[in-house]
């Protein structure tokens, strides 16, 4: 395996568990109960998986999301967040690219998810149907992950952007709604996304968020003049 595939997987791993880290469920005392040993938590279905993983591979897509929240809300914090990603150079630097497919933003997850099973940071379980086909895959936290996940942001603090931006992206989830069909809802209302050919990848919206950033800036400074 080439050296620089075998970096990009090691990354997404790291990514993936910091990202189920910040956003999985806490098993309460009934789930626990039918949840692997050593399990903590859970975030339910790969597609849920999959568009929350966009937003925090696409801070461009997550600052335009803040605004969409702001304008129905005028919450301060809320614009100054989405200042802190556009102000700075974070949705060039930290972009991941991902292709749109016919349900959305997707890229096999299965190498990343292969090394985080290995030494039990995650479980992947499978729903079955009746028939036997795979309804949903469930992804258990288990306790090592999570410390694992701790000491990687503690030794090496550049990881904890991971986290932070995972956190924003779990609170957008959280008022959208929890499946990954209400989540596919809310990016396919944004134009470039929904616009882009099937098997392309999505573009970035980096500089007309930018200007949408410095429009809603000007009418808040405006409305305080006032």
């Amino acid at each position: 395996m080439p050296v620089d595939d075998e970096v990009d997987r090691y990354a997404d791993a790291v990514r993936i568990l910091l990202l189920i880290a910040a956003v999985a469920e806490t098993l309460d005392a009934g789930a626990l109960a039918a949840a692997p040993a050593n399990t903590v938590a859970v975030l339910r279905s790969e597609s849920r998986l999959q568009k929350l993983d966009f937003w925090l591979r696409n801070p461009d897509y997550l600052a335009d999301e803040l605004l969409n929240d702001y304008e129905r809300s005028h919450e301060q914090i809320l614009l100054d967040i989405a200042g802190d990603i556009l102000d700075s150079d974070e949705p060039e630097v930290c972009a991941i690219p991902m292709i749109r497919y016919l349900f959305g933003a997707f890229e096999r997850l299965d190498r990343a998810l292969s090394m985080l099973a290995a030494p039990r940071l995650v479980i992947t379980r499978a729903r079955l149907s009746a028939g036997g086909n795979i309804v949903q895959a469930n992804y258990f936290l288990t306790e090592k992950g999570q410390e694992t996940a701790d000491k990687a942001t503690h030794l090496y603090p550049e990881l904890a952007w991971y986290t932070e931006r995972a956190q924003l992206v779990r609170a957008l989830a959280e008022a959208t709604g929890h499946t990954g069909l209400a989540l596919r809802k809310r990016q396919y209302l944004q134009r470039d996304y929904a616009q882009t050919p099937l098997g392309e990848i999505i573009p970035s919206i980096a500089n007309r968020t930018r200007e949408r950033l410095a429009t809603l800036r000007e009418s808040a400074s405006e409305g305080v003049s006032a």
